[in-house]
């Protein structure tokens, strides 16, 4: 009878070790903001490419939530990843007499993701760009955009291709900055980058850390990181390249690197 006392306390004592043990391992949930998420099914979502060097992060689309419940969501989150899309209006930096030259713009997006970078930067939320992200975000800090560059910059890079595929051209990385030190000092390679326009006049308090072959900035990241949050955007797209292509996976798993050492706001 002593004997079935002791096994079954040794039993109950085992199992609450081990159920223990199990919530003291679980991670924290990584919450990731996303400014737009693709709609188009026939391409690589930004999620997705997240997704792929961390499978249980949770992700949210603040475009369709109206911009003061994606400010409040924003502020429960690890990080704000600003994507690509449409062209930013450019009366926003002084150019509205050249809306003509531009493609479509969404006014409500261009508020939103502004909105957005404001409230980010002032509690050092983690923040990545991507094309149209890293325009955004350049324009945040006061710094302008070719409207169009194959008319505006004269360049034979081609920046800009009807088919995805074939969207690619070289950049170099500068040395000794946050990129190249995330991308393990690759000096240059070949990126899919897609797009008409580009950063004309540099933001405030920016560097740029990477290059086309004709030196339009094509990554952008703090001059000084001192008293800043993870910031950094390309001008590529790492979610439309190779899983392991040395210029997009180092990019995902620094900023949720970042995104799981921050603690949300609220």
């Amino acid at each position: 009878m002593l004997q079935r006392i002791i096994f079954t306390l040794s039993f109950i004592i085992a199992g609450t070790i081990i159920f223990t043990s199990c919530e003291t391992k679980s991670p924290t949930q990584i919450k990731i903001a996303i400014s737009k998420e693709k709609s188009d099914k026939s391409t690589t979502k930004y999620s997705d490419w997240l997704l792929r060097h961390d499978d249980e992060i949770v992700y949210y689309n603040l475009y369709p939530l109206g911009i003061d419940s994606a400010m409040k969501l924003l502020k429960t989150c690890n990080g704000l990843l600003l994507t690509g899309g449409e062209d930013v209006f450019p009366g926003t930096y002084g150019k509205i007499d050249d809306t003509a030259r531009c493609g479509e713009f969404d006014r409500y997006r261009d508020s939103l993701e502004f909105t957005l970078i404001d409230l980010a930067l002032e509690n050092k939320i983690p923040v990545f760009g991507v094309c149209r992200g890293e325009q955004i975000l350049n324009l945040s800090m006061g710094g302008t955009l070719y409207i169009d560059l194959p008319t505006d910059f004269n360049t034979t890079v081609a920046h800009r291709h009807n088919l995805m595929s074939k969207a690619n051209h070289f950049v170099r990385i500068v040395p000794n900055t946050t990129l190249s030190e995330i991308c393990e000092n690759t000096k240059q390679d070949d990126v899919v980058s897609n797009h008409h326009q580009g950063i004309e006049i540099l933001g405030t308090g920016l560097f740029v850390s990477a290059y086309s072959a004709d030196n339009m900035a094509e990554a952008i990241e703090w001059a000084d990181k001192t008293d800043h949050g993870f910031l950094m955007a390309v001008q590529w797209h790492p979610e439309a390249m190779d899983t392991l292509h040395p210029l997009s996976a180092p990019l995902a798993k620094k900023f949720l690197l970042e995104a799981a050492n921050f603690k949300p706001v609220n």
